[in-house]
């Protein structure tokens, strides 16, 4: 794959080559991989519960994907214990072999990448170019760390002498880990969002313990044998799973635990944030908790490329995405031929089996997702025009899989309640405005701020710019309007209720979330 370099906006022009492989990985790991039993991975040794949960897959609930442990109180007591212990040698190891040793499991990774995003498509749901994808970002985001610790030559800043007569002043700044680290990861992202903070805890110079989703912990499973495997010693990166709230609750209440990151629902983001704030004293906390993502459209864009962004960014990963495009203000002009382009593309995307090469939208994660959709629909059904989509689908290959179609809605009032909700299914609203001025008003109604869409001319791009209250914003976007950062490229991150660490994945800053300031003075006579 010579001079093709993938991310979420280049995964509409990929290789023959990336898709022969995918195929024969989905014939291995069929034929061979489902089924198993996994263990968690506490110390780099394998720790099994006194039960065991079965992992289906979205696609059809009769394939059996993994029986997962069950953890408790006592394993995630066990996995802290692991990582505290391993903190002292793994803080004070040079932080250059510190990032060697991400950089290793990041090669690991992206060695793996054919199985693991396999594996992702079965666990998520997501597409194998969206899957693919994941596991690859997964691989550059811990990069991203590796990379910003060298550019800061480890954070360690030489600063000025005091002018003290007969002594000698040396001042450093020196940025120093926080202690144990943990990492709570969302299904829809189950790579890069628990590479990126993991990547960046461990070069700073924590230990990490990371839970995922129930949904998705054979895939963590997977990502933390990579870590194992390219060295990093035992306890410095630990992974437990469970299926209800004793085993997260145990962890994010432990006093052991000197940092965390979540990401997910703003109401279970905002609840760790309190509860952090209610302890001894104050810890880190990294949140990055959805969005209600608008793109604006000028009378003046280009209609076709923006009907394509916002389509492609509102139903991939069938709008399961905390960046998905869910609503749309356009100004009065455009709005006619821009509904009729949104309509046109939408019902061409393929819903199915997200293994294969030509579906675009794939199942919704479980039963309680798809009831969303059904009741959102019927809402938006009586309160508005449903003009595409608005059903479930179990027909053919989608019988036994979470599959709906992707769901377009008009002439919905503007101070409608769902114009802010973030619904987190396959729902695309649009809606007619008088002005940009008004789009934007809009679009800034809202407690979430994580990204944002437009497009226009490049002089209303500059106002769009200087405008929007989002922390990823893009104009133009025709590769997806509100989606597809990409470590090295783009940072990805929230500002109000969307996060709360104010420096965005993959970005020259995040690695500064994951570590505290010391300033280190020494006087000697001269």
């Amino acid at each position: 794959m010579t001079g093709y370099k993938l991310t979420y906006a280049s995964m509409f022009n990929s290789p023959e080559e990336l898709h022969t492989h995918f195929e024969a990985a989905l014939a291995d790991v069929k034929a061979n991989q489902l089924g198993k039993t996994h263990a968690m991975l506490i110390g780099n040794q394998d720790v099994f519960a006194e039960s065991t949960f079965e992992n289906r897959s979205p696609i059809n609930h009769g394939w059996m994907l993994a029986n997962i442990q069950a953890g408790t109180s006592e394993h995630a007591n066990q996995a802290v214990a692991a990582a505290k212990a391993a903190f002292p040698a793994w803080s004070a190891r040079d932080w250059k072999e510190r990032v060697s040793l991400v950089r290793r499991a990041a090669d690991i990774i992206e060695q793996r990448l054919f199985t693991m995003g396999v594996v992702t498509s079965l666990n998520v749901g997501k597409t194998r170019m969206e899957s693919l994808a994941d596991v690859q970002e997964g691989a550059d985001l811990m990069r991203s760390a590796c990379d910003a610790m060298e550019a800061n030559k480890g954070y360690i800043v030489r600063q000025g002498s005091e002018p003290l007569a007969g002594f000698k002043v040396t001042n450093y700044s020196v940025m120093k880990p926080h202690g144990v680290w943990l990492v709570i990861s969302p299904f829809n992202f189950p790579v890069a969002l628990t590479c990126a903070p993991s990547g960046a805890a461990l070069v700073a110079g924590n230990t990490v313990v990371t839970k995922p989703s129930p949904e998705t912990s054979w895939i963590l499973r997977l990502l933390a044998e990579c870590f194992r495997d390219a060295g990093l010693p035992e306890g410095v990166f630990n992974f437990v799973s469970g299926q209800d709230d004793e085993l997260g609750k145990t962890l994010v209440n432990h006093p052991d635990v000197d940092g965390v990151t979540f990401t997910g629902s703003y109401k279970v983001g905002m609840e760790i944030y309190r509860k952090f704030a209610q302890r001894d004293y104050p810890r880190p906390v990294v949140l990055e908790m959805g969005g209600k993502n608008a793109t604006i459209v000028s009378r003046n864009a280009n209609l076709e490329h923006a009907a394509l962004g916002i389509v492609r960014a509102a139903f991939g990963t069938a709008g399961q995405k905390c960046s998905c495009t869910s609503r749309v203000y356009v100004e009065a002009q455009a709005y006619d031929e821009l509904v009729a382009l949104v309509k046109e593309f939408t019902e061409k995307l393929n819903v199915g089996d997200p293994t294969r090469r030509d579906v675009y939208v794939g199942p919704l994660i479980n039963k309680n997702a798809l009831q969303a959709f059904q009741t959102y629909c019927e809402e938006l059904a009586n309160d508005g025009e449903i003009i595409t989509g608005g059903i479930t689908l179990h027909d053919g290959e989608r019988e036994h899989g979470l599959y709906c179609a992707p769901t377009v809605v008009t002439d919905v009032p503007l101070d409608h309640r769902l114009w802010t909700t973030e619904l987190f299914v396959p729902v695309l609203m649009i809606g007619k405005v008088d002005s940009l001025a008004q789009a934007m008003k809009l679009t800034n109604n809202t407690f979430y701020g994580l990204t944002g869409g437009f497009f226009g001319s490049p002089e209303e791009t500059q106002w769009y710019f200087s405008q929007i209250q989002v922390g990823t914003s893009y104009a133009n976007r025709m590769h997806g309007a509100t989606t597809g950062a990409w470590p090295g490229y783009q940072s990805f991150g929230g500002w109000k209720g969307s996060g709360a660490s104010g420096k965005g994945t993959g970005g020259p800053y995040y690695v500064l979330s994951y570590l505290h300031e010391q300033a280190q003075c020494v006087v000697e006579p001269e």
